[in-house]
Parts: structure tokens; C-alpha cells; sequence
């Protein structure tokens, strides 16, 4: 049984998943258009019906199929999801007349989705419209100042609606609310890591059958956990290779091998730093760069494949921010998405490509895999570990790869990230990197005149890696970071920090 959440383009959708999960309690999100049939497979004990950018009384805005409002279960409307309910059982929708979009304070509340909740209760607000009617068998049980009307009951059909998003981390109390939800499901709290294992596995042997597969692993926690849950899953039809192009950070090579090899995944390494980088010579554009290594790595993997196979399938470590992120969203109704970038293992790949991909980790987040990880025994050290990008160090040189601006990058790189270690830094941030930007100044030092490059650096801390803060490193922190810099990588006289978050910046620069 399940939580279902039918997508209609939100980008918080995958977030409502995450938290119910993170309750205990398995959801899935199926496509806002999806047939009763198809959601009845599910076996749902609730429904969610998730925000999104369009307006309920458009002719050609998105709805669910005919019967599912019909089904017997709760449901909650979240933002354009509270709107449709309300729309659809005859109360009024109208433009507001001041958007709200930002934190907001619920200037009353109650009811059975706020039962529990006491105190300050701050929203996070996106929205154009608004519900100024209800319809006949609803009550109003919260409002800010702005939005008279911010959520609505009916206890009698259980149905429910929010103008707010509790998913996400700015609605701080927004999981206590989801929670009340699964109490009037009745939800069981049993998904767990051991679960989710589970399936993965079954899933992993139904798509294989007898196939053989060659994983694709890069030595984080994402490719590393897969390495492991494949080992378990179909053992000796796994080959892992691991394809050094050229572009990782100082001695991660040697890393890779140290902390895989021990954990009884067969691993075999491929030096292709000299193909990579003669592919990428003289590009400057980050798209470009992308696709160029993510064709490049399936080249490699194609040269392997012919010395130890013959393998049916190619496995990747891809999660849910990278699908999100490259418009590959679970929903065909979000076929207009923009695409922000793409990912290595998401974009770029050829459309000759002579496997069939195996991707479990998919639909999860990465304290999901990190989850998983330590139930399939993969060290902290590993476990643990910053998210590094597949592209590597090639999306943080800011136009052409050379192999001096490689070498000035990996070793400013190292030391930031060594800092973080030895200061204690390192686990209060999420994600840390340095950039190397193509901008060159005058300095001086020792008396001469120089005129180096600009490095940047940058960290910061989230939950779910879809928004990010950056991080409140300590300023005695950063200018030792900047001195250790600057006297031991002659070619840099400048560092900045970035303080940007995310949005409107990415977490990478390219």
C-alpha cells in the first residue's frame, strides 16, 4: 500500500515522496493524467495532488482522469492541487490580487491536517491564485494575511487542501502536517532502508534476468552503493570499471581503488585521460563539455565491453536531482521543462548506444543512498563523501580544459578540501569545490608585480540538494584558505567565495 502523488509539474513534486518516505511511509508519483487502473495498482490508502504553473480554470489545464477524485481514500491538494479540489467540486478561483510567493505566517489555523501543531506556523508561499469561493461542505481552517483562504477541509469526504508547500524545508512544521495526513490515511510507517533494498534488488534481477552487466563507478557514494547493491544482486554478471578521464581531483585515482577493491566489487581501472582530454581540447561551452565526456565515457565503456564481454546492460549511479535538473522528469506532463543543464548520465549520451541502461537509484534522493549504503556496509569514508560530478574537474574550469589549468585546479582543490578536514568543517558542509575561472588580474607579491588567475570557492549546505544555502564558513577559516592558496599555487593571486544560493545559482558554475 502507498501514498500516490500525481504530478501536474510542480518542482517540489519529488519532495511531497521524500518526506512521506521519510515518515516511514512508501510513495510513489505517477504522472498527473494517470488512469484510475494505473492508480489503483498502487493499492493507495491516500492521494496527493501536487502543485504546479498552470491555472485550474484554463481549458487546457492539467486534471486527473475521470474517477480518481471518486476514489475512497484522503486526499490533499497541495497549491494548484487545493485549487483543482476546490475548482472542481464548484468554489470559485480567481488571479489574486497580490502574489504571494515567499515565507508567510498562517495568522490562524486548525483542524485535523494541524492537529498537534501549536505556535508559530510559517508557510512557504507560490502562487498566483487563489481560492475566493468554497465550495459547498468546506471550511476554511488556515489564512495569512494576504490569502484569506490558505487551507481547506471537508472531514465528511476527506478531502483536504493547502495553499502552502509543507514539503519543502521553509514550511518548518510542514512535516508535521504531512504526518497528520498519513494518521487520517491510516498509513502504515514500515518503509525502510531494509525495504527499499528489497525491491531494489528484485528489480535489479526482473530487468537482468541473465544478462550481464557493466557498471559504471566513479568511487562516490552513489556508484560505490550501486557497485555494492549489484554485487548482492547478481554477482559474478557484474563487471565495475572505473574510467579515469583525466579529471580528478588529486590522488582520487588511487582513493578509488584503495576503498572499492577490499569490498569484494571486481574492479577493473582505465587510464583514458589522453582521449578525453583531446576530445575536449579547444571547447569552451559547458553544454558542449558535457556531452563530450558523457559520449567519451560511453565510449570507454564500449572499449571494456568488448575486452570483457559481452554485456546487455550499462549501470549508473543517476539520481533524482540529475533527472530533474536535465528536464527528464517522471511526469509527461512536464514535457516544457527547462532544461538547466544536463547531466553526464542523463545528457550527452549518443543515441547509438549499445546497451540498456540499468538505473535503480533513479527515482531516490542521495540520503536515500546514503542510507542504503551503510545497510550494505560501505565505509563512512566513502559514505560520507561530498557529491563529486561525473564530468569532474571539467565543469569547474570555466572555458577550455588545458592540462596546466587541470593541474593549478587540482591542487587549490586539495587544499580547500584538506582545510575542511583539518579545521572540522568538513561534515557541516554538504557539498565543497573550488572553481577555476579564466578571469586573470594584477597582484603583488614579494614586491613583483603578478598577474594570475582568479580562483573561487565554494560551499554549501542543504537537505535534498535541489535548493542549497551557502555556507557560513568562519571568516579565519577562509582567509587561511586564501594565504595557503595564494603561497602554494603561484599561478593564483586572487580567491573570492561564493555566497550565492541555490536558486538562483546552480551549486556548480557549469
Amino acid at each position: 500500500m502507498s501514498i500516490v502523488i500525481l504530478d501536474f509539474g510542480s518542482q517540489y513534486t519529488r519532495l511531497i515522496a521524500r518526506r512521506f518516505r521519510e515518515l516511514g511511509t512508501y510513495s510513489v508519483i505517477l504522472p498527473g493524467s494517470a488512469s484510475l487502473e494505473r492508480i489503483e495498482q498502487e493499492r493507495p490508502v491516500g492521494l496527493v495532488l501536487s502543485g504546479g504553473p498552470s491555472s485550474v480554470y484554463d481549458a487546457a489545464a492539467p486534471r486527473p482522469a475521470e474517477g480518481v477524485l471518486d476514489l475512497d481514500v484522503p486526499i490533499l491538494g497541495v497549491c494548484y492541487g487545493m485549487q483543482y479540489l476546490a475548482h472542481q467540486a464548484g468554489g470559485e478561483v480567481k488571479r489574486a490580487g497580490k502574489r504571494e510567493y515567499g515565507k508567510a505566517d498562517l495568522t490562524r489555523y486548525g483542524g485535523q491536517l494541524f492537529e498537534g501543531i501549536q505556535g508559530e506556523f510559517v508557510a512557504w508561499m507560490s502562487h498566483s491564485d487563489s481560492v475566493t469561493q468554497l465550495p459547498q461542505g468546506y471550511e476554511v481552517v488556515a489564512a495569512t494575511e494576504d490569502t484569506p483562504v490558505t487551507a481547506i477541509e471537508n472531514p465528511q469526504t476527506r478531502r483536504y487542501g493547502v495553499q502552502f508547500h509543507p514539503e519543502v524545508v521553509h514550511t518548518p512544521k510542514g512535516g508535521q502536517l504531512l504526518a497528520n495526513f498519513l494518521d487520517i490515511c491510516g498509513a502504515a510507517r514500515d518503509w525502510t532502508a531494509e525495504h527499499i533494498v528489497e525491491e531494489l534488488i528484485e528489480g535489479v534481477r526482473q530487468q537482468v534476468g541473465e544478462g550481464r552487466v557493466l557498471l559504471a563507478i566513479s568511487g562516490g557514494v552513489d556508484s560505490s552503493t550501486l557497485g555494492l547493491l549489484l554485487a548482492r544482486a547478481i554477482g559474478e554478471k557484474l563487471t565495475a570499471v572505473f574510467i579515469d578521464h583525466g579529471l580528478l581531483r588529486l590522488g582520487e585515482r588511487e582513493q578509488v581503488e584503495a576503498a572499492l577493491r577490499p569490498l569484494g566489487v571486481h574492479l577493473v581501472t582505465v587510464d583514458a585521460t589522453a582521449e578525453f582530454l583531446g576530445a575536449l581540447s579547444g571547447v569552451s561551452d559547458p553544454e558542449e563539455k558535457r556531452k563530450i565526456i558523457g559520449r567519451e565515457f560511453i565510449r570507454a565503456f564500449e572499449r571494456e565491453a568488448r575486452e570483457y564481454g559481452p554485456f546487455d546492460f550499462l549501470a549508473q549511479g543517476t539520481l533524482y536531482p540529475d533527472v530533474i535538473e536535465s528536464a527528464g522528469g517522471l511526469s509527461s506532463d512536464k514535457s516544457g521543462a527547462a532544461n538547466i543543464k544536463s547531466h553526464h548520465n542523463v545528457g550527452g549520451l549518443p543515441d547509438d548506444l549499445a546497451f540498456q541502461l540499468v538505473e535503480p537509484f533513479r527515482t531516490l534522493f542521495k540520503d536515500e543512498v546514503r542510507e542504503i549504503a551503510a545497510l550494505l556496509g560501505l565505509p563512512d569514508a566513502v559514505r560520507m563523501r561530498h557529491p563529486f560530478p561525473g564530468p569532474g574537474l571539467g565543469i569547474r574550469i570555466l572555458g577550455e580544459i588545458t592540462p596546466q589549468k587541470l593541474d593549478i585546479l587540482k591542487r587549490v582543490d586539495d587544499i580547500f578540501i584538506s582545510g575542511l578536514r583539518e579545521f572540522g568543517l568538513y561534515d557541516s558542509c554538504s557539498q565543497a569545490l573550488a572553481v577555476l575561472t579564466p578571469i586573470q588580474s594584477v597582484g603583488v607579491m614579494g614586491d613583483e608585480r603578478t598577474y594570475s588567475y582568479t580562483v573561487a570557492l565554494r560551499a554549501v549546505t542543504t537537505g535534498d540538494f535541489m535548493t542549497a544555502e551557502w555556507a557560513r564558513l568562519p571568516y579565519d577559516f577562509l582567509a587561511t584558505m586564501s594565504s595557503r592558496i595564494v603561497n602554494q599555487v603561484h599561478e593564483v593571486n586572487r580567491v573570492v567565495y561564493d555566497i550565492t544560493g541555490k536558486p538562483p545559482a546552480t551549486i556548480e558554475w557549469e
